[in-house]
């Protein structure tokens, strides 16, 4: 039988911890490097997914919904995430996925199917279009009611669950980095920041510049006004969104090998990899305490 959701969030390590890097890369700079492990959180909503999903599921049940329905790629590990929460909180859950469907299903996909998820497809010109009214509407008259999470999970309800993670470090730091996909994780971190701190995310996207204003618009939503010190580097991506160039490849490997953690490659790897780049360029002065958030586990 599967654990009830008041079960379920019991058992999820939270806070997460928070562990020191140790790397001579970082030592001759005199920068402290912290991770906030939010990948530990646990293994079928991990990191930044629980953190976006927490309120939304609040909200969900509030209003009496029983079903949720999202949107991602046949590998989004949103969709994943959705799944389980469904799964061990009690919804009925509803996938829309970009592009054809393709038979056997990936691993990503057979984990939502087999935790009750009823996947649905729109082709890559519909899809772009999904969250329009008109689609909307259809994917109601299909499926009824229920609550609508964006691609990603990014909305105010995921950036005020992001907004905990800084009041969660103990420890005094300067700044901390996070990967941007659809900017809902650094709008929540900016927010939660005391003063002092600052906030920088590391865009995953080619031509990311657009999600400064994503983020802004989701702080808007969230609280009504822009908040806290934050920016993003936009020169980290690596040529685009799931792009593995070999030299990203061999920093992880490299980076697994010294430190005993496997970076995932769509996010984790490209914005710790722009760190230490930071880190070598002189961009945090000496002393520096930065934390990286780890917010999703290695990608197989």
């Amino acid at each position: 039988m599967a654990a009830t959701g008041r079960e379920r969030s019991a058992s999820f390590l939270l806070p997460s911890p928070v562990e020191e890097l140790t790397d001579p890369r970082l030592t001759d700079r005199s920068v402290r490097l912290l991770l906030k492990r939010d990948d530990l959180i646990d293994p079928d909503v991990p990191g930044n997914k629980w953190r976006k999903l927490k309120y939304n599921l609040e909200a969900a049940r509030r209003d009496g919904h029983k079903t949720l329905l999202t949107f991602g790629g046949t590998f989004s590990n949103h969709i994943r995430a959705t799944a389980a929460a469904g799964h061990y909180f009690g919804f009925a859950t509803i996938g829309v996925i970009r592009g054809e469907p393709h038979d056997p299903l990936n691993p990503v996909l057979t984990y939502a199917v087999d935790h009750g998820m009823t996947l649905t497809y729109l082709d890559r010109s519909a899809y772009r279009h999904k969250h329009e009214p008109t689609v909307v509407r259809r994917l109601r008259d299909e499926f009824g009611e229920f609550y609508l999470l964006p691609e990603g999970g990014s909305n105010a309800l995921a950036v005020r669950g992001c907004a905990e993670i800084p009041q969660e470090i103990t420890e005094r730091f300067d700044a901390i980095c996070c990967p941007v996909g659809t900017g809902g994780t650094l709008a929540g971190v900016a927010a939660g920041l005391q003063a002092g701190q600052e906030a920088i995310g590391f865009s995953v996207l080619k031509g990311g510049g657009f999600l400064n204003d994503d983020v802004r618009e989701l702080q808007e939503q969230a609280y009504g006004e822009e908040r806290g010190p934050w920016r993003i580097e936009l020169g980290h991506h690596f040529g685009g969104y799931a792009k593995q160039k070999p030299e990203l490849t061999e920093f992880i490997d490299d980076f697994a090998g010294k430190h005993g953690l496997r970076l995932d490659r769509i996010y984790g790897a490209k914005m710790m990899c722009g760190i230490f780049d930071l880190v070598e360029r002189g961009r945090f002065p000496a002393g520096s305490v930065v934390v990286a958030l780890i917010t999703g586990v290695a990608d197989t």
